[in-house]
This record gives structure tokens, sequence and C-alpha cells, in this order.
């Protein structure tokens, strides 16, 4: 008990009669923070524990301990913290911290039309609008008659409160009076220490159940009802009282989960479109009928797909995947694909503008300078002991020289690289598998004499290769995800960023790159280059050369089919005990410094699938749409009821999460276009269709796709083990364009193979060019900043500035009138005098 005498336990149990509240034991003064420990008797820990206590106290913090015996496994001792009003008001003065001073007098936007059809979708008022509008301006303590300040207890709500308390924990010393140690500072020291076990601010009540009318508001208990119920998949969520709870941080991630889902809903449809038009095309799909026809494709010899293992085989084979491809790969994907490139400038555009509204609602429009001019990571102002004066400031503050700097940098980059060659290396790792695996595969199901002839139709050599390679993959992407972590925190502490922003854009950057590379690297390689260095059945190309004898993979006439998966993820579940608020919060999972990262990491990974390669499967905006429905309730319903509350903190944008969206908006178009050209067979199918079909007609494409070539030129190294094939055939056809045997350039690429290059190439000219020209265009023509938010943002700056000068004037004259009635007349001449000069001089400025 620190401040003031101690009660009675008959006076304690009228004050507080259940522990299950956000107070301190009097029942008035509010828990802002709480620190759990463990007391196992080490001495070093006691002493940091008690400086670390007495510290907090000189700063003018309330402590409050309760025993381990209290506790429900009688081994935690917990530490409330209280900030009482002058600690509260000086560091939201250091932070300039703004609150309201008046009430908006500027209108809400205009109804909409048609309003009506949105009820159903829409919460009730007071969860929209959990608080009024006010006009807000920086907090200073010396001016606290200006702002609207009715009962000091409230004026700073609880998400204020902790992030003011989290910010004096994180540079508190813990050192004893008398000595320094610039090292022994701050909370995070002390959690990676095991000097205490946590550190949160509490929930204000429990999620299923509303907080009694004395212990404050529900806000938790409202979102989990409005909000985090996965009944309530249908309904607006709850921006403003997300905000109000847990921070403009937070809140500006799940704004955008949300403007994204809702853009999807488009591409969702255009998507559908696109593979609908495929279904209803397939009747009309001559490649196919040709393949599986008996008398065309069960007619055709193809040559082996790779050395001794591999048999002849009948065309006809890949009629199933052949069918599949054409729902996905038809004349209707290349309009998808540009309606693709248009969509992610319209979503990227259309989000700045309800960014920018954001800003202006929740009061973020001056915030960049703030965070990066007062919100010095506490590492970097003990790391870094070297001092210089800011030239805006015209403070005295620490810095890193830029020797250190470039070293630190050049190490962080090397590493970075090193990593990523990493990554590379388990991808040519897995890919030399697949050559590898194949022949065995091929040998094992093709075998007559072994009892898996029903199941070897149905699983071919390249699906069970596929499939082993994939989870062999999946499983390297989750060994290195372990250690990219690690890797990214690691090289970005050594680089000793100033700031919070700073930091956490430069951790998002590597691990950003880590995972790009470690995610689509595979997916690059399936796109761009399976399928694409095969050579032909006299000069076959091999991996890393002829030594390895490792055949570069094909693809099956049949066509491509690219597949996106999306990850699902499970919550901790926790018995609803009913004990004290700071146990029931105690055991849930702590809200880590990275945990907003691996939301955004997920769904802009999800982002590069339907952009980066959705040429290849047009349904991905869909499923990705039926996904994030999905994410959102269950975020919501984690960050609810599995997570603590996290610190309050403030964000003005997503951070350099809009630069890589920016980034793979422009390699989207490219990919792409090379997909179209280079992996779909649409631009083959036109070129045949256009300038060699005699009929205007598919008829014979396929034929006119297969080259020939002479079985009895086929190199023993190639030729097949067992030769099941009728003595009569002597040739037989790869996927090429090549001059036929006996020709005079034999084997050599064919004028058919340059006219279909040819257009390959102008197609990915006009595409891009198109594409790219109508992105600018339209970025152009759509302002960041809607204007009238604009207007809103000059009229109350005005205004803010019209109060400030009354008030000035108010507060001069009352000045004055004091001095008339304590001074002499002589002196009181010369203050007037003075304060009218000092008057003219801030009317002037205002």
């Amino acid at each position: 008990w620190v401040c003031g005498c101690q009660p009675d336990s008959k006076t304690t149990d009228k004050l507080q009669p259940t522990r299950d509240t956000v107070f301190f034991r009097d029942g008035v003064r509010r828990i802002d923070f709480v620190l759990s420990y463990v007391d196992d008797k080490d001495e070093k820990k006691q002493e940091r524990r008690r400086a670390f206590e007495a510290n907090l106290e000189k700063i003018g913090l309330q402590l409050e301990t309760e025993d381990k015996s209290d506790s429900k496994d009688q081994k935690t001792y917990f530490l409330k913290i209280h900030a009482p009003w002058d600690v509260l008001a000086t560091y939201a003065d250091v932070l300039k911290i703004k609150v309201p001073f008046r009430e908006s007098d500027i209108p809400h936007g205009q109804d909409v039309p048609l309003e009506w059809l949105s009820r159903p979708f829409r919460l009730p008022d007071d969860i929209i609008r959990p608080q009024c509008d006010y006009f807000t301006y920086p907090f200073d303590k010396n001016k606290t008659d200006f702002f609207l300040i009715e009962d000091k207890d409230t004026f700073f709500p609880p998400s204020t409160r902790n992030r003011i308390v989290f910010y004096i924990l994180a540079r508190c010393p813990y050192y004893a009076e008398g000595r320094k140690d610039r090292e022994k500072t701050g909370i995070k020291r002390l959690l990676s220490n095991g000097t205490f076990n946590a550190a949160f601010p509490l929930h204000d009540c429990r999620y299923w159940k509303k907080a009694r009318k004395d212990d404050g508001e529900s806000e938790r208990y409202n979102l989990y009802k409005h909000w985090a119920r996965f009944l309530c998949f249908y309904k607006e969520q709850p921006l403003n009282l997300i905000r109000k709870y847990y921070g403009e941080k937070i809140g500006i991630y799940f704004a955008w989960l949300g403007f994204y889902t809702e853009m999807l809903f488009f591409a969702a449809i255009m998507g559908l479109i696109c593979f609908t038009y495929g279904v209803l095309s397939y009747d009309d799909n001559i490649s196919s009928k040709e393949i599986c026809d008996p008398e065309i494709g069960g007619s055709i010899v193809m040559c082996p797909l790779c050395d001794k293992k591999c048999p002849f085989w009948k065309l006809n084979s890949t009629c199933l995947s052949s069918w599949q491809s054409h729902l996905f790969d038809n004349e209707g994907t290349v309009f998808f694909a540009i309606f693709m490139g248009i969509w992610v400038t319209l979503f990227l555009e259309f989000w700045k503008r309800r960014q920018a509204r954001l800003e202006y609602q929740w009061d973020l429009v001056d915030f960049e300078e703030e965070q990066q001019q007062l919100q010095i990571r506490p590492e970097f102002e003990i790391k870094c002991t070297k001092r210089r004066i800011n030239k805006i400031t015209q403070e005295s503050e620490p810095y890193l020289p830029f020797s250190s700097k470039c070293a630190r940098f050049s190490l962080s980059a090397t590493t970075v690289l090193l990593w990523i060659s990493l990554i590379v290396a388990c991808i040519i790792g897995v890919i030399a598998y697949r050559l590898a695996v194949y022949a065995a595969f091929a040998s094992i199901i093709k075998d007559p004499l072994r009892k898996i002839q029903l199941v070897g139709r149905f699983i071919t050599p390249q699906l069970a290769t596929s499939v082993t390679a994939s989870c062999i993959n999946f499983a390297i992407i989750m060994i290195l995800n372990f250690f990219y972590e690690k890797v990214a925190v690691w090289i970005t502490d050594m680089e000793i960023p100033k700031t919070h922003l700073e930091y956490e854009n430069k951790l998002t950057m590597k691990m950003f790159l880590f995972q790009f590379v470690n995610y689509y690297s595979s997916c690059f390689y399936v796109a761009f280059f399976k399928g694409k260095f095969v050579g032909y059945p006299g000069a076959y190309s091999y991996m890393l050369g002829n030594l390895t004898k490792l055949r570069n993979e094909e693809c099956d006439p049949g066509g491509f089919l690219s597949k996106n998966l999306f990850s699902s993820r499970k919550g901790r579940h926790n018995p609803e005990n009913h004990y004290s608020r700071w146990e029931q919060d105690y055991v849930l999972q702590n809200f880590s410094q990275l945990g907003l990262f691996y939301e955004y990491l997920e769904m802009v990974i999800q982002f590069g699938f339907i952009t980066l390669f959705v040429a290849s499967f047009p349904l991905a905006p869909l499923l990705a749409l039926f996904n994030n429905i999905l994410e959102i309730r269950v975020d919501a319903w984690k960050f609810t009821t599995q997570f603590r509350r996290p610190v309050a903190s403030k964000a003005r944008n997503i951070g350099a999460w809009q630069e890589i969206l920016n980034a793979v908006a422009i390699l989207s178009v490219v990919t792409n276009a090379f997909i179209m050209a280079f992996t779909s067979d649409m631009i083959p199918r036109m070129v045949y269709l256009y300038v060699l079909s005699k009929d205007r007609s598919m008829s014979g494409y396929v034929n006119s796709s297969l080259s020939i070539y002479n079985i009895s030129q086929i190199h023993p190294q190639n030729m097949p083990e067992e030769r099941w094939y009728d003595n009569s055939t002597t040739t037989c056809r790869y996927r090429d364009y090549r001059n036929p045997p006996g020709h005079q350039r034999e084997y050599d690429h064919n004028m058919q193979f340059w006219h279909i290059l040819a257009a390959k190439m102008a197609f990915i000219i006009i595409m891009e060019h198109v594409v790219f020209v109508v992105k600018f265009f339209v970025a152009w023509m759509i302002p960041d900043v809607p204007s009238d938010v604009k207007a809103r943002i000059k009229r109350e700056r005005y205004l803010i500035q019209e109060y400030l000068h009354n008030y000035e004037v108010e507060r001069l004259k009352m000045q004055l009138s004091a001095s008339f009635i304590t001074e002499p007349c002589s002196e009181m001449t010369l203050t007037s005098d003075k304060q009218e000069m000092l008057s003219e001089s801030k009317t002037s400025v205002s």
C-alpha cells in the first residue's frame, strides 16, 4: 500500500466486494498497468525490482502489490501501477498528446442516398461513434483551463493512460541511487532478463459479461458482441470503438483489412465470370477434344519425359488435365488479367482516400512529425552516447555517427543477401529433388508387374512428384520462417533505428523480403522456368550441366495450373475462470512486438498471390474473399478473447506495407503479361487461328503444336528401358516448334516458332503499356485526399487558431485586471503597457 493509510479488512471488503476490477483496493484509483513476477529468491532480480519500483515512485507513479498467496497459482506477485493526474499531465505535455478543448461544430457528412439499403449492415450509433467529435489540441500543463476537463480521473481515456505509463516504464532505470549504468534501463530489459514475467494494461471487463456500473465502460464486451462473433460477418466494423480501445495502430489494420475485403468482392465477381466463361465454352474446346480423341490423341506417341525410366506414352493420357486447364486458360483470362492490373490501382488509390479520411477523423493529420521527433526509442538513447544539437528543436539529442551507421548497414545488407542465397539454394535443392525422383515415380507407377495400376491411372509421375516436392517445400518454408524472425530482429536491432516508426519500417522490409523469396520463389519457378528450357530429344537440357544427369522438367501438353493455399490459424482457448482481473489477463497470450506484422504479412502474401499469378487461377480472388470474411472475425475474436490488451499506439497509415503493396502492384502487371505470353497457351492458339489455320478454326492445332523426332536417333542414355510401342512406330512427338527429321535444317526452330515468339513479345509490350497507361491515368485522376476532407482540415485549423487566440486574449485580460488590484499605480501602468504590447504581438502572430 503506497499512498495514504491502509484501511482495515472490513473497510476493504466494503470498498471492493470483488477482485474482478480495474481499480486499486480503495476502488478509486484506476489500474493503468500491471507487472507480474515470481519470487525465485534470486537476489539480483530482487535488487533490480526494488530499484525499479523506487524509481517509479520517484517519478510519481503509485504502486500496489498483490501477494502471491492471493494469486491462483500461489506463486505469482502482481504489481499494480496507477498514474495520478500530475504524472499524466506532465507526460501528456511531453508527448504532445492531443486532447479535446471544445466540441466540434463541423457537421458530419451528408446523408447517403438510399441509406435504408445499408441498414441491415450497420451497427448502433453508440457503437459506431462511442464518443463525440471534439476539436483537439496538444496538451499543455500550463493551460489546463483551456481544455474540457470535467473530471481529472476520466479526462485521459484508459488507452492514453496505458500509453503514457508504458512510455515511463520503457525509460525508467533500475539501478540504485548514486550509480549510473545506461544499460540498466527500461521494462523491456527487465522482461528479457526474467526480473518480471509480464507487463500489460488491463482489459476493462470480461468479454462475455458487462462490467459493473462503477467499474467504468464495457468496451471489450461491446467489441465482442458487435464485432468478434462470426454471426456479425455481414456487419460493418466498429472502427472508432476499435481505435478507442486498442489505439490507432490496430484500428488502421482492421480498417485496411475491411477495405481490402470490400474491394475483393469486385475482383471475385470478375474472376467468377472468367471461370464461368471457361465452363460455358467447355464444348467448344477443340484442342482438348483432339487430345482426348482415340483416333487423334490416342494415335500420337510422345517422347519420354525422363531418361531410362520413363516410357513412351500416348497423348490422350493428358485428356483430363487439358480439360481442367481450359477452365482457367481461355480467352477470358486475358481480359481478367488486364482488369486485375486496373483493379489493383483502384484499390491502392481508393485506400489512400479512405486512409486520409481516417487520419482526419482520428486526429492524426499532424502526427508524423511528432512520431519522428518525440518518439525516440529508449534503446537508441541508451546505445548512442554521443550527442549533438537538433537543428529544429535546438535541443541536445543522441545520434549515431555516420561511420558507425555505414558499418552497421553493410553488415545488415550482407546478412540479408546471405539468407536470401540460402533460400534460393533450398529452392534449387527442391527442384533437383523433383528431377531426380520423377524417374523413380515413373518406373514404379508404370511398372505392369506392380499391383498399383488402378491408382497409377489417376496418380501420374508428375502429380506424385509435385505433391511430395510441395510437402518438402512447405517444410523448408516453415523451418526457415522460424529463423527469419530472429535474424531480422537481430540485424534491425544492430542498426539501432532512432524512432519506433523507423524500426518497424526497417523490420517490415527485411521480413517481407525474406518471406517474398521464401513463398514466391517456387511459384516463379513453375510460372517462368518449368518446361521452358527442356531442349529436345536429340539435345536435352540438364540442370547444372550434363554432369548432374538431371533433365529439366517438362510441362504436360494439357496445360499449366498454379494453385494458392490459404492458411488458417488457431487461437489458444482459455477457461473462463472468475478470478481477479489481472490474473484473467495474465493467462492470456501476450501481444508481441511482431503481433501485427504477421497479420499484415499474411494478407500481403495473399495479395501477392491474387495479383502476381492471378492469370493462372482466376478464382483466387473469390477464395481470398471467403478467407478474409472469416479472417476479420477470427482476428477480432483473438484480440478480444485470446490476447492481453496491447499498449495503445498511434499510426497514421499502414507504414512500409503501403510501399510494398505499390511494388507488388507494379510487378503484378509484368508477371501476368509474361504468364499470359509464355506460360499460357493462348498466344500459340491465336497465331494458329489467325495465321496458320486454313478454315479459321482450331482443328489441327494439337498436331501443329507438336514436333516430330526420329526414334532411331534417340541417344542410348535417353532411350527407355521398356519399349512397349509398336515396331511400326518410327517417330515420337514432343512439344516444341522445330523442323521434322529429313528437313534441310533438321530440328532447328521453324517459322511457326518465330511467329509465336514475335506475337508473345508484342503482346507483352502492348499489355504492359495499356495497363500502365490506365494505371497512371487512374492514379492521376483520383486525388489521395478527398476534397471535403481537405476543406474540413483547413476549417478545423482555422477554428482552432481562433479559439486559441480568444483564449490568450481572455487570459491576458484576467492577468491585467489582477495586476490593477494587486500592484501600485506606477507599476500597474507599466505592466498594462507590457500586456498590451504582448497582446498585440500574439494577435499579429495568430
